[in-house]
């Protein structure tokens, strides 16, 4: 069992170990006296794991209510967002009560906007059973919904009061789904910590605890600086401005796990060809990449990836901005421009044409 706390404008733990979710009653009653916990899941998750959260949570003596959703970032939008406040409402939950957010990142990302937005604000837990969620989404305090013109662009930071990361529970997760999530680890290698790149040049399911408690601690680091992303937490987006244009693109047929794979070493090819990164660095990231059979590129055009990356979270007046590798465990940021850039500047088109060679 390990413990990682956040000190964010709220303090809380991300435990990580086996057998947390029939503990989760026990652990949650020690931090929260509510009456009500609504616990929101998916449909695959709720066959494998909503019994026994919601058979914990009662011996603790609280009234538990369960939402399940479809599974898919399709939920992640605004009819799901409005669903779920619909039941909390017809259900008379307090602001004193609890959401539970059992499942990935949808469930995730969907369940904390809630909890952010209801009543202006109630309490809520994470329960990652994915590995994206483990090592990722479920940290930090990054909530929100798609709308059509993109992904993620309404939401909220509203942090957790605890984060349970049952190991045992991935254990379910089908092989496509555990390796999308490894994307997300390779890239905290890649921009943060040599040694974890490293480490998963080996199988990673033995060593599953200690990768998730790393990657955990490298974003604690990075939240407890810049909780808001103003500042060091774009280095999270390695990967992503891409990737996400890659998922709008597919109609996210394309896994978020998978288009950050394509991201991250598009975006390397792209700094290789620009000279601005060694061939070293792309081949090291194609090369894990591949070898956790993620996809290294994609069928879309520069044209097709181009509308939807103008209109990312991330872009600032005209310029956007993309985080590189130029050394595996280090990472820089590069701006450039959305249209046409001043005195021979490289452009989101320069960028888009050599990362797709």
């Amino acid at each position: 069992m390990k413990t990682v706390t956040v000190n964010a404008s709220k303090t809380y733990d991300i435990v990580i170990g086996e057998g947390l979710l029939s503990e989760s009653g026990a652990r949650i009653r020690a931090l929260h006296p509510c009456k009500t916990v609504v616990v929101v899941t998916d449909d695959n998750v709720a066959k494998f794991h909503l019994t026994k959260v919601v058979q914990s949570l009662e011996a603790a003596g609280y009234n538990v209510l369960t939402h399940v959703i479809p599974h898919g970032e399709t939920s992640k939008c605004r009819e799901q967002y409005f669903a779920l406040l619909d039941f909390m409402a017809e259900r008379r939950v307090t602001r004193s009560d609890l959401l539970v957010a059992l499942g990935g990142g949808v469930v995730g990302d969907l369940t904390g906007f809630a909890a952010a937005t209801y009543l202006r604000g109630i309490d809520f837990v994470q329960m990652s059973t994915t590995v994206l969620a483990a090592v990722d989404s479920s940290v930090g305090g990054k909530t929100g919904i798609d709308i059509p013109a993109g992904k993620n662009l309404v939401g909220a930071f509203y942090q957790p009061i605890l984060v349970l990361c049952d190991t045992k529970a991935l254990e379910t997760l089908p092989e496509s789904v555990y390796d999308d999530g490894c994307a997300e680890i390779i890239k905290y290698g890649c921009i943060a910590d040599k040694e974890l790149f490293e480490w998963l040049k080996a199988p990673i399911r033995p060593q599953i605890e200690r990768v998730i408690e790393r990657c955990v601690s490298i974003k604690r680091d990075i939240v407890d600086q810049d909780e808001r992303d103003t500042g060091i937490r774009v280095i999270l987006n390695f990967g992503h401005t891409i990737g996400h244009a890659i998922e709008k693109a597919s109609n996210f047929t394309i896994t978020h796990g998978q288009a950050v794979a394509i991201g991250m070493v598009l975006i390397e090819n792209a700094m290789f060809r620009l000279g601005l990164a060694p061939k070293e660095t792309f081949e090291a990231t194609r090369d894990l990449v591949a070898a956790y059979r993620l996809p290294v590129k994609t069928s879309f055009t520069s044209d097709e990836l181009y509308d939807t990356m103008t209109t990312d979270k991330k872009r600032s007046g005209d310029r956007l901005r993309f985080i590189v590798v130029k050394e595996i465990g280090a990472c820089e940021y590069l701006d450039v421009a959305v249209g046409e850039a001043q005195e021979g500047g490289i452009t989101l088109r320069n960028v888009l044409e050599e990362a797709l060679q």
